[in-house]
């Protein structure tokens, strides 16, 4: 079952996910215990795990999110990482070409249109993305 939002097509259980992460309740998904979303009060955090590896740190008070594949490019973890962007940064997206990950941002407020390489601990904020000349040291 799937949950259409602003026309893109998010899971069920992406859905459940996005949720958890905007009402800062832990959830676990039912089937196999995939994803998980943990969240954090003394860090006002929410962790968000795919098999047990940390994908997703989105922080409440700045409202960001750091990004992780966990050196597993497979579509689940992709849609997982889209659905989250979707959800809090509208426009931006996580697509592959030739194996490779990048992302698109594709913001309004931002007045550009920008495609970087993904990596490990990049940084998606409201007002652009992290890059490696600003943030060497995760990659």
């Amino acid at each position: 079952m799937t949950v259409t939002i602003h026309s893109t097509r998010i899971r069920k259980v992406e859905s459940a996910m996005c949720k958890a992460i905007k009402t800062k309740n832990n959830w676990v998904s039912l089937k196999g215990s995939a994803t998980k979303v943990e969240y954090i009060q003394s860090e006002n955090i929410s962790e968000i795990r795919l098999w047990n590896h940390l994908i997703g740190i989105y922080r409440h008070d700045d409202d960001s999110l750091v990004i992780n594949n966990c050196n597993h490019q497979t579509n689940t973890t992709r849609n997982r990482l889209n659905a989250m962007l979707h959800t809090f940064f509208y426009g931006t997206k996580i697509f592959a070409k030739n194996y490779q990950w990048f992302i698109m941002d594709t913001r309004e407020n931002l007045n550009v249109s920008s495609t970087k390489w993904f990596y490990n601990g990049m940084i998606v904020y409201n007002h652009g993305l992290s890059s490696m000349d600003t943030h060497p040291l995760v990659a």
